[in-house]
This record gives structure tokens, C-alpha cells and sequence, in this order.
């Protein structure tokens, strides 16, 4: 069995899968409020960035990977109106949870499939857009998420990874002592569980810079990479292109 890493530590990758299931499990029901607390409401402003980005339009086919609670996924199915098709898939299934119900407690009537970034459950060159929001790092392999994230989306087509990256060296101590010292705090005392948030720590700072995700899309056969750093780096929206 091959090894991967989990935060800092080093596990086999079926116990990795299983080790991530249960952060999520756990912080399913207090994901969204957390994330308002650890970041101020930043991420807020960082997905309606991405959105933005995206342009998608009326008509357009979207799939939103690793989409949780359905943030994305509820912006996207206003702007691709009735004729349009808006994916909203996870891997873990109390967070998918959390977000169809909550579309559909708001009159919303969602596509949703329980799936793996990868090994996609969809025909090739199917998306206009595809997206995925603060899920990659916690993908085992990357390159085949990212290939599979090409193969679905049509020529023509984007795919947008937002995701935390390497903050401005100049801000990195504050960060840090935010990240492995305040962050785990708010977990136990927010979500009664401050080891899945240590871990969330973790992975970002083993989740791979600016320059190296880019190199990784294009290594995934995107024809074209962008990425704008939001907030000095602490998070980064990259867009790859399929020609």
C-alpha cells in the first residue's frame, strides 16, 4: 500500500480516505460557521471572486466538486437559470448532506451525486465549467483529480481551483501562530473538536504553492494556466483552460 501524507503525518492512502471522512463527518454540521469565524468572512469575498471569474451564463452545464454545504453550487444555479445544469458533488456524504438539504429547503432543486474527484461519474467534454473550492488538498492524488477535472470539461471550458497557498513570507509567523495556535482553539470551543481543524492547519501548509499547482494543471494537460492570489497568499484562485 502506498503511502501519502494526512496534515503532518505519514499514513497509508485507504487510511488517509478514512481519516478525512471522519474530519469531515465531524465538522459537517459547523463547517459554514467556522469558516465565517477562521476567516473573518474572507472566504466569503474569495468564492464570489471565483464565481465571478467563472462567468458563467444562462444555459451553461456547471459542476461543482468537493462542494459541500452548496455555496458555489447555489450561485451557480441562479445564474445558469432553468435551462442550465448544476452539479453539486462530495465525496463525504454528511456534507453533501448538509448542502442538498439546505438547497432544497430553499425551493432549490439540486443535482447531486456522492462521488470521487477521481473517478467522475461523467461522459468527456461534458461541463462548461468545472469548480472546486477548498477540496483539493485533501484529495490523495491531485494529478489524476486534476486530469479527471479536464476530461469532463468541455473544449473551450475552465476549471477554477480556489484553495489556501503560501502566504507572503512577510506575514508567515503571524500566520503560523494563528494557524496551529488560535485555529485549533476556536475548533474545540466552536465545533467541540480541535483535532480536525490542527489537521486542516496541516494541510495547508503541505498543500502546494502557486507556482507548483500550476505546473501540475498544465502537467494535467490544461492548455493555458492563470492564477490571482487573494489576501497575500493565503488563498489563490487557479484557472486552467481546455483548447
Amino acid at each position: 500500500m502506498a503511502n501519502t501524507h494526512f496534515g503532518f503525518s505519514t499514513v497509508d492512502e485507504a487510511e488517509k480516505a478514512r481519516k478525512v471522512a471522519g474530519v469531515f463527518d465531524s465538522v459537517a454540521s459547523k463547517y459554514d460557521i467556522m469558516n465565517d469565524v477562521m476567516s473573518g468572512g474572507m472566504h466569503r469575498i474569495w468564492k464570489a471572486s471565483a464565481i465571478r471569474q467563472a462567468a458563467v451564463r444562462p444555459g451553461m452545464r456547471v459542476l461543482d466538486i468537493a462542494g459541500g454545504t452548496g455555496d458555489l453550487a447555489r450561485k451557480f444555479m441562479d445564474l445558469t437559470g432553468p435551462r442550465g445544469e448544476v452539479w453539486l458533488t462530495d465525496i463525504n456524504e454528511s456534507m453533501l448532506t448538509v448542502g442538498r438539504d439546505r438547497l432544497t429547503n430553499e425551493g432549490r432543486l439540486p443535482r447531486v451525486a456522492l462521488c470521487d474527484a477521481e473517478k467522475l461519474p461523467f461522459p468527456d467534454d461534458y461541463f462548461d465549467r468545472v469548480t472546486v473550492a477548498f477540496g483539493l488538498r485533501n484529495m490523495t492524488h491531485k494529478d489524476v483529480a486534476l486530469a479527471e477535472m479536464r476530461r469532463v470539461v468541455k473544449p473551450g471550458g475552465r476549471v477554477l481551483v480556489l484553495e489556501f497557498s503560501k502566504v507572503n513570507p512577510l506575514l508567515a509567523p503571524i500566520y503560523d501562530a494563528y494557524s496551529f495556535q488560535v485555529l485549533p482553539k476556536m475548533g474545540e470551543i466552536i465545533a467541540n473538536d480541535r483535532e480536525s481543524y490542527r489537521y486542516l492547519a496541516e494541510s495547508i501548509r503541505m498543500h502546494p504553492d502557486q507556482e507548483t499547482l500550476k505546473a501540475m494543471m498544465l502537467g494535467a494537460g490544461f492548455d493555458r494556466v492563470d492564477y490571482w492570489n487573494y489576501t497575500a497568499g493565503v488563498c489563490a484562485l487557479h484557472q486552467g483552460v481546455k483548447l
